[in-house]
């Protein structure tokens, strides 16, 4: 979601919604918009403050100074225009529902597409190391060439593996930083299937899973 997801009059209706809720200083505000749209939409100071001053010509909130606090309460004409407009709250309310969720299910798309690159990196090496230990020749390797080949694979896992720590731990970090929703059930599901990959990993390398 983007500032966009407020229209014309959306923005300073919301406003009206979260005064009627509690009085509140500019900075309190901001940050109930952010909660509210889960980070999607965190407005600046120049947005907000000229909004709230026009309400308070408008007769709709009132303002309190106190020391350096600026504290916002609606008026009762501010409480008859949101009763008059119960459904365009509504349709807002909604409208900024269906984005979180939206952003949710992006994250969650992306952590599988990852997650199932990462399961066929895994069955393809697995089934290339079967492949190859089939056409090796029967006579059996001098136990250093064995540890040596394995070495070299095992760098290749650990490179393998921190580069996809390092997408996913990138991807995640830039998302949240942007503003963007983090929901359990996505790190749960990230949780499952590292899990599920760990276990295919055991079971290519002929151990029992733990």
């Amino acid at each position: 979601m983007t500032p966009a997801v407020f229209s014309h009059g959306d923005l300073r209706l919301y406003l009206l919604s979260l005064l009627a809720e509690a009085p509140q200083h500019g900075y309190g505000i901001i940050q109930a918009l952010t909660d509210r749209t889960g980070g999607t939409y965190t407005p600046s100071a120049g947005t907000i403050y000229p909004r709230l001053a026009k309400l308070e010509e408008e007769g709709l909130v009132t303002k309190t100074v106190d020391g350096r606090t600026t504290i916002y309460a609606i008026t009762d004409a501010g409480r008859a225009e949101l009763a008059g407009r119960e459904g365009d709250l509504a349709g807002i309310e909604s409208g900024l529902a269906d984005s979180v969720r939206l952003i949710a299910s992006e994250v969650r798309q992306s952590v599988q597409e990852a997650m199932k690159s990462l399961r066929a990196d895994l069955a393809a090496a697995a089934n290339d190391e079967r492949t190859a230990a089939k056409t090796r020749p029967s006579t059996a390797r001098p136990m250093g060439d064995e540890r040596g080949t394995s070495r070299e694979q095992l760098h290749r896992a650990d490179a393998s593996v921190n580069a996809f720590r390092a997408r996913v731990r990138t991807d995640l970090r830039t998302h949240v930083a942007r503003g963007g929703v983090l929901a359990e059930s996505v790190v749960t599901e990230l949780e499952n299937a590292l899990d599920a990959a760990a276990r295919a990993v055991t079971r290519a390398l002929g151990s029992p899973d733990r």
